[in-house]
């Protein structure tokens, strides 16, 4: 049984640490490089940016995931951007399943329209997560470098909220 609600400063090293294994692995995520707890605060749950950070919380406490909700200018009005993360290890299944419903009340609740998700054109579980959700794809981008410089294109998908 997870336990959702939204992610305070006090969770940033926790969530950072999930967020880094999650990195380290490879593969699933567009981000890189790990982050300080305070940098993950910045990014995923104080900045100004942020528009929600709900986290699901395993049976022992510990966190199991996190689901985000992010104004980025070069999406339209009334658009977020999502990000979803579950701990590597031990994993837990249906971690994204369960935060879902509730990112998007929240979405609802801020009166945003479209949820959008990028990823990873090799990201194959993080596109059959979304697809399954109901997200569309909208818009490819080809060949966004890594840092290795590997291009690796880019799926865009859409959520309609409203």
């Amino acid at each position: 049984m997870l336990t959702l609600r939204q992610a305070t400063a006090d969770d940033a090293a926790a969530l950072a640490e999930l967020l880094n294994a999650v990195i380290a692995l490879g593969g699933t995520t567009a981000l890189e490089t790990p982050f300080t707890p305070s940098g993950f605060a910045e990014v995923f749950i104080t900045g100004a940016k942020c528009r929600s950070c709900l986290m699901a919380i395993a049976e022992d406490g510990s966190a199991a995931g996190f689901q985000l909700l992010a104004h980025e200018e070069y999406l339209p009005a009334g658009w977020a951007d999502i990000g979803s993360f579950a701990r590597a290890q031990p994993r837990i299944r249906g971690v994204g399943k369960a935060l879902f419903p509730e990112t998007v009340a929240v979405a609802r609740g801020l009166g945003l329209t479209t949820i959008n998700a990028t990823i990873r054109a090799d990201n194959v579980p993080g596109l059959a997560y979304y697809s399954g959700l109901g997200f569309e794809t909208w818009k490819v981008v080809a060949g966004v470098p890594l840092l290795d410089g590997t291009p690796v294109d880019r799926i865009w998908k859409r959520y309609r909220v409203a």
